[in-house]
């Protein structure tokens, strides 16, 4: 049984205990119901507790049950039940308290916890609003405006500041079970305090209209902070009866929102990625000591990351004054992380002191259980560093190369070992940098495979399986997405305009704000390495080659295809006259698009490659493909990923816009032979994922 009811003395003590983290399920809420009233008709109890078993308070509601039709008993009845009890209930947090769990505690009549408690609402960061009270009793223990932030940031509130707030009455000193007997002895025969009866607190206009402007900006198109503010100020100026059905009829708005199932669409893919047949059943080889091969931005932020995970880390450079600036990049980072309050100083300096070192000489990677190379993006550079790493690696050893489009198959043939060797895609900066692409080549053994992705669960990354191919999953969806809208600005489309409609669509940055903070002379190196296997009818972005030339590399250089200074990036005015130059060379005639036809033709060429890429197996199931766009390109997370929109629009409607721009140019649109068959036979891109387990 998943809650259990017994009595020490005169407290009754409710236990939960429903592995691994006490989710709210069916079972749990009827056995909390049936606790509440046996605790109710026990005569020989005065006060209860409601404890957790395990590492956990209630975590939250049971994922399992997410798509399917509600079942009684509900949690809005269930925590009115337990508020109206005549005895006091004690709430006994530990671990974290979220969503459902936090509601639950809320109507609990006084609340304790462990030090390290952490207490939030979530909601919004699935398309909803707290639907079990939540917008109702949070603000009348904590004012309008602290509840506001927490619930629209969905950001945990450690115990010292619940505490402080009026969140929770008490932080444990000890034992957390007696600590919560002893509140209960405190408060018992007293009239319970109950949260709905507190007064409603006032709502400040000004304060409220700053927060929706801000919301406005950092939650840009999504629906759910608003929802929440709306339910917030509405419920409030009501009796309390009359705000929990404004936040129950807001919430069931939202369950019905698109937005809702992208964000739970994407919720799920993102544990549905590591479960691979592959590796089902392989145990990973050892993995405690990490070589970095390169020092520079990219090396160190691995290197960074690895050490943040509790990782020994020794980083080869190419001479002392390497080694020198990677010690110091690597010590920047960590102060960086010491003064954002996510790294103790003193830990900082143990890794410094201790965990971490610099060296010239490959031989100091002898006991490494894997080694990472990150150096110039060049065929020729990584063979030679692999050729070394085969000479001094100890066997057994992981060989990974973080290249973001070269051929790893070709890399692991410079080793004699290729089924040691994986490419591991880290994304810039890759200590924080959610996405890790394993890139499995021909000969990549399994526990190689299970390796990696073990990795990327102890740096809390998001690892998905990619096969080899000229860019991978993301990297290749993004050069023909980013081709199209190259395309649309050689024929008179402003680059301004391209990033303005796709940042409005939802994406974190337009294209070319992207290719200013990467740096021009990325794409640059790309075209001229791919030169040779141009088709005559490819479309080439003459105006970026002649950026590059110019020395506009971007932010780096202070001028790219936008200016930077002092403030917000600007517009350049003389970007205009190039255009115009460039489209005269090639005897172009510009003509205006909508900001619509910008979207839709960037979707359709980013569905369409990404189509391909599932086709020919370097990305396994559409849902990897949306959350390699989600962690590593901006995509917009309300949107679900690209695969998951494609569906929500409709594939014959995709179809129709490709088969519309193939009339232009039946070069570069045409359309993936997937995509055909599934909308001939009345299925989507979703049905590729069924199966999955999540």
């Amino acid at each position: 049984m998943p809650v259990t009811y017994a009595r020490q003395g005169r407290i009754g003590v409710i236990t939960i205990d429903n592995p691994p983290v006490n989710a709210l399920s069916q079972a749990v809420r009827a056995g909390l119901l049936q606790a509440a009233d046996a605790f109710a008709a026990d005569d020989q109890a005065d006060a209860a507790v409601i404890l957790c078993a395990g590492r956990t308070w209630v975590a939250g509601a049971d994922i399992s049950e997410f798509g399917k039709p509600p079942a009684e008993p509900f949690l809005p009845a269930l925590i009115d039940r337990i508020e109206a009890l005549d005895k006091p209930v004690v709430a006994a947090l530990h671990g974290t308290a979220l969503g459902g769990g936090l509601e639950l505690a809320l109507g609990a009549h006084a609340r304790i916890a462990a030090p390290a408690t952490r207490m939030g609402l979530p909601e919004v960061t699935l398309g909803l609003i707290p639907g079990a009270g939540g917008t109702q009793r949070l603000p009348r223990l904590i004012g309008t405006q602290a509840a506001l932030e927490a619930i629209t940031s969905a950001r945990q509130i450690p115990a010292p500041e619940a505490l402080e707030a009026g969140l929770i009455d008490r932080i444990a000193e000890g034992d957390l079970t007696q600590a919560a007997l002893d509140l209960a002895h405190d408060v018992a025969g007293q009239p319970p305090r109950r949260t709905r009866d507190l007064p409603a607190p006032a709502v400040d206009p000004a304060q409220l209209q700053a927060l929706t402007e801000r919301l406005a900006r950092s939650a840009r198109g999504q629906i759910a902070q608003a929802t929440a503010v709306d339910a917030v100020r509405e419920g409030l100026a009501l009796p309390f009866a009359q705000g929990m059905a404004v936040e129950r009829a807001a919430f069931r708005a939202l369950m019905d929102s698109p937005q809702r199932a992208a964000l739970i669409h994407a919720f799920f893919a993102e544990r549905a990625v590591a479960h691979l047949p592959e590796i089902q059943g392989v145990d990973p080889r050892p993995l405690d000591r990490v070589g970095v091969i390169g020092g520079g931005t990219m090396g160190a932020g691995i290197a960074v990351a690895a050490l943040l995970a509790g990782l020994d880390v020794t980083l080869i450079e190419r001479d002392p004054d390497g080694a020198q600036k990677a010690t110091a990049t690597v010590a920047g980072l960590l102060d960086g992380a010491v003064t954002r309050g996510k790294l103790p100083a003193a830990r900082r300096d143990t890794i410094l002191s201790g965990a971490f070192r610099t060296d010239t000489d490959y031989a100091a990677l002898r006991e490494a259980d894997l080694i990472i190379e990150a150096v110039f993006e060049a065929m020729e550079v990584k063979e030679q560093v692999f050729a070394a790493l085969d000479r001094v690696a100890k066997p057994g050893a992981v060989l990974a190369t973080n290249t973001s489009y070269l051929d790893v198959n070709r890399i692991a043939e410079a080793t004699g070992r290729p089924g040691d060797v994986i490419g591991l895609h880290f994304f810039s900066p890759a200590h924080v940098m959610r996405l890790l692409e394993v890139v499995v080549a021909d000969r990549t053994a399994p526990d190689v495979t299970a390796t990696a992705f073990a990795l990327a669960r102890r740096l809390k990354k998001i690892a998905v399986r990619a096969g080899v191919c000229d860019g991978f999953i993301g990297n290749r969806i993004l050069s023909h997405y980013r081709a199209a809208v190259d395309a649309m600005v050689l024929d008179g489309a402003s680059p301004y305009q391209v990033d303005r409609a796709l940042t409005k669509f939802g994406f974190a940055m337009g294209p070319y704000a992207v290719s200013d903070l990467a740096g021009l002379d990325i794409g640059y190196m790309t075209r001229q390495r791919k030169a040779a296997e141009r088709h005559p009818r490819d479309r080439v972005p003459v105006f970026a080659d002649r950026l590059h030339e110019m020395g506009r590399l971007g932010r780096k250089s202070g001028r790219g295809y936008y200016l930077y200074g002092n403030g917000a990036p600007q517009e350049d005015p003389e970007l205009a006259p190039l255009l115009d130059r460039v489209r005269a060379d090639l005897g172009l005639t510009p003509r205006s698009f909508t900001d619509e036809e910008i979207v839709a033709r960037t979707m359709a060429a980013m569905v369409n490659e990404a189509a391909r890429t599932v086709a020919d197996g370097t990305a396994l199931r559409p849902l990897d493909v949306d959350v390699v766009m989600l962690n590593g390109y901006g995509f917009p997370r309300f949107r679900g990923g690209p695969m998951h929109w494609a569906d929500a629009q409709g594939l014959p409607a995709i179809l129709a816009d490709i088969d519309r721009f193939s009339a232009e140019d039946d070069h570069f649109w045409q359309a993936a032979p997937l995509l055909r068959d599934l909308a001939a036979q009345g299925r989507s891109l979703a049905d590729l994922n069924e199966g999955t387990k999540s």
